[in-house]
C-alpha cells in the first residue's frame, strides 16, 4: 500500500503579532496543518515550536457534543481551552451576548444550526485574548452581522499584538486582513511571503486548473 503524506516538505515561520493567511484549494493540507500547529495532529517527521497559549476554532463544531446544551458546551469547550470552570462561568454572559442565541443557550446542540454553533464556537474561543488565534473557514457561515462582529473583534485581537492564523476561500478577506500568507497544494507550500503575490500565485493555480486540456 502507497504511503500518503497529508503534508511534506513543510518549513514555515510565523511571526509574533502578524496575521498569516493559509491557502490552497480543497484537499491541499491546510487543515492538517492548522492541527499540527494546535497540537492535535503529532507530526511523524520534524520540528514544531510554538511560543504562546493557541486558541483553535478549526471547524464548525470542532470539540462540541451534540447532546449537550450549549451553555455544557460552553464549559467543555473551555476547559479544553485551559481554563477552569471558575474562569469560564465568569465569561458566561459575555459568551452568550456576543453569541446571541436567543433562548436556545439551554437546547441540545443537535438543535442549532451551522451558524449558531459558529457563533457559539467563536465567542467561546475568543472570550479570553489570545495570543495564538486559529481560525479555519469560521467566517464562511453565519450572517452578515455576525462576520462583521467577528471580524472586529479579530481586528481589535491584532492591535493588542495577537498572532493569527486564518484559513479562508474568501481572498478579500485574506487580503484584508493578512500581512504574509502561504500556499498550499498537494501537501507542499508551493508560495509564501507577501500576501498580493500569494493570493496571485493561487488565482492563477485556480485558474490552470479550470482551463481545459487540450
Amino acid at each position: 500500500m502507497q504511503d500518503f503524506w497529508a503534508l511534506k516538505n513543510i518549513n514555515l515561520d510565523i511571526l509574533r503579532g502578524e496575521t498569516f493567511g493559509i491557502i490552497g484549494r480543497n484537499g491541499a493540507g491546510k487543515t492538517t496543518l492548522l492541527k499540527v500547529i494546535s497540537r492535535v495532529i503529532v507530526p511523524t517527521k520534524g520540528r514544531l515550536v510554538v511560543e504562546g497559549e493557541v486558541a483553535p476554532l478549526l471547524e464548525c463544531g470542532a470539540g462540541f457534543q451534540p447532546e449537550m446544551t450549549g451553555r455544557e458546551n460552553i464549559l467543555l469547550y473551555g476547559s479544553l481551552l485551559g481554563h477552569s470552570q471558575q474562569q469560564i462561568k465568569e465569561h458566561i454572559p459575555e459568551i452568550l451576548d456576543f453569541a446571541q442565541l436567543d433562548g436556545f443557550i439551554d437546547a441540545p446542540l443537535r438543535m442549532y444550526s451551522s451558524g449558531m454553533i459558529a457563533r457559539l464556537g467563536f465567542a467561546v474561543a475568543t472570550s479570553w485574548k489570545p495570543q495564538i488565534l486559529i481560525l479555519d473557514e469560521i467566517l464562511a457561515v453565519g450572517d452578515e452581522a455576525f462576520k462583521k462582529k467577528c471580524k472586529a473583534r479579530i481586528d481589535g485581537f491584532k492591535n493588542e499584538g495577537a498572532t493569527i492564523l486564518l484559513v479562508s476561500h474568501d481572498m478579500d478577506l485574506i487580503l484584508k486582513k493578512c500581512d504574509r500568507a502561504a500556499l498550499l497544494e498537494g501537501g507542499t507550500i508551493v508560495d509564501q511571503g507577501d500576501v498580493h503575490q500569494v493570493v496571485r500565485s493561487y488565482r492563477r493555480l485556480i485558474e490552470q486548473s479550470e482551463t481545459p486540456q487540450n
